[in-house]
């Protein structure tokens, strides 16, 4: 109607035209008036079209669909999810973009999507300072099935008030086939520790790095000269007497290497089983094997073997071989593998001497001769 009213408007000058130029008016004012009082899109939400929004009006009126994405496809209470989108898409690509991957590995993240949930950890590397705890959390999260946070929390020692929601925050990410591990040296010496731990859950996974204790406390002394260069003398120190061989208990680097008092505090809480110990010192010399007992330990395919290792004779210890994603060989860092300072070898025989009891029960309690003479 409103087409009809505007031309009659124009009749009074139209004889004026030819008879074509009529007819080319007339179109285009009805032309006009059509986009005027029917829009595209009002077109295409009345259509029957489960996906308007995937159509266009082109000048010759006709219509053609057009593929923007996957919810061009499925109406709004049928469209796939995010990852059966990525899926979906996936499976669009030319066949030679496609990687068949095994149903054991895990996928890989696509996009910002986040895949997982954060968990408490069902396993703890709890001990020992200066023992390799590093190297262990280093070495065994190379496995898939393995995810590890990477500072030490310390939460059972000195933030346990702030809570377990706190202390779930700090883990990674892991998928219900993966284990998730944290690692704080100090929990082993810690008498509260293996009772919150065990209110935790029973059922945690323990690991332990053990080392000669007389070796333990010149790394221990070590680390701390360099940090504090006026501290006294390591015999100083170790000893309340030296003359008549009375060793200071009392002294941090002294009391850690008593393992077998603080495994007693441990066994209150948690039955042998379901602590593993680590040799130090095998670490060193046969990395590898010490990995498949921890993996063995943790339900866990022994993935990581001695392909993965190689010895560092600058650091004195073994590094982990390039991987195909990075550029060079993964080592830890320059605080490891320092030269011991030298201790009078009387000293080291007092203190031989000293451990020495403590040393063989802790092999009776634990079954297992770790050989520090």
């Amino acid at each position: 109607m409103a087409c009809v009213l505007l031309f009659s408007r124009l009749l009074p000058f139209s004889h004026r035209l030819t008879r074509t130029s009529i007819c080319l008016l007339s179109l285009f004012l009805s032309y006009l008036c059509y986009c005027a009082l029917f829009p595209a899109d009002t077109i295409m939400q009345h259509s029957g079209d489960p996906t308007p929004s995937c159509q266009r009006v082109l000048a010759d009126g006709a219509k053609k669909r057009i593929q923007k994405s996957l919810s061009c496809v499925l109406p709004l209470d049928a469209r796939p999810s995010s990852v059966e989108a990525s899926r979906l898409k996936t499976d669009q690509r030319p066949p030679s973009t496609v990687h068949n991957v095994g149903n054991d590995t895990p996928s890989p993240p696509m996009g910002n999507l986040k895949f997982g949930n954060k968990k408490l950890p069902n396993a703890i590397i709890v001990g020992v300072k200066k023992g390799g705890t590093r190297a262990v959390l280093e070495f065994i999260r190379i496995h898939p099935d393995v995810r590890a946070a990477g500072t030490e929390t310390h939460f059972f020692d000195r933030n346990y008030d702030r809570g377990l929601e706190w202390y779930r925050g700090l883990m990674p990410r892991t998928l219900e086939s993966q284990i998730t591990m944290e690692k704080t040296p100090s929990y082993f010496v810690t008498k509260e520790t293996p009772h919150r731990i065990s209110a935790m859950s029973r059922d945690t996974k323990l690991i332990v790095v053990v080392r000669d204790p007389v070796t333990r406390a010149i790394s221990d002394y070590t680390q701390t000269l360099s940090k504090t260069p006026d501290l006294p003398t390591f015999q100083e120190l170790a000893f309340r007497n030296q003359s008549l061989g009375i060793v200071d208990t009392s002294w941090n680097a002294i009391r850690i290497g008593l393992y077998v008092l603080h495994l007693e505090n441990w066994l209150r809480y948690f039955p042998l089983a379901q602590i593993h110990f680590v040799s130090g010192e095998r670490l060193i010399t046969d990395p590898a094997g010490e990995l498949a007992r921890v993996q063995d330990f943790l339900g866990l395919k022994r993935i990581v073997t001695d392909k993965h290792f190689y010895f560092n004779r600058t650091k004195g210890f073994p590094c982990l071989k390039k991987p195909e994603s990075s550029g060079s060989p993964r080592c830890l860092g320059k605080s490891k593998g320092r030269t011991h300072v030298q201790i009078d070898r009387d000293a080291i025989e007092q203190l031989r001497d000293f451990y020495r009891p403590y040393n063989v029960k802790f092999y009776e309690m634990v079954g297992h001769d770790f050989k520090w003479e």
